[in-house]
C-alpha cells in the first residue's frame, strides 16, 4: 500500500485520506487474493465464496465442453476437405 500511495502527490490531506479509502476498498472488495482461491476478501467474509466457486467450475465445464465441441467440428472439416 505504502508504494501505491508513493505514486502520486496529495495537496491536501483529505486528498490522502481519499486515497487510502479507495486502496482499502479496492483491497477488500475487488482484488482477487491467490492465497483465497482467486476470491475477494469481501466473497470470503461474506460467505459467497461457495457459490462465487460453483460458477466458476460450471463456466470452466462449459468453456471445456465448447472448445472440445470446436475442435472435433474443425477437425471433422479439415478431414472433408482433404
Amino acid at each position: 500500500m505504502k508504494n501505491v500511495i508513493k505514486l502520486d502527490n496529495y495537496y491536501s490531506p483529505e486528498e490522502l485520506e481519499y486515497a487510502l479509502t479507495d486502496f482499502v476498498d479496492y483491497y477488500n472488495t475487488h482484488r482477487y487474493h491467490e492465497s483465497l482461491n482467486n476470491l475477494t476478501r469481501a466473497d470470503v467474509f461474506f460467505g459467497r465464496a461457495e457459490e462465487k466457486l460453483k460458477e466458476r467450475a460450471m463456466i470452466k465445464k462449459k468453456t471445456m465442453r465448447l472448445r472440445r465441441t470446436n475442435y472435433y467440428r474443425e477437425k471433422h472439416m479439415e478431414m472433408n476437405l482433404v
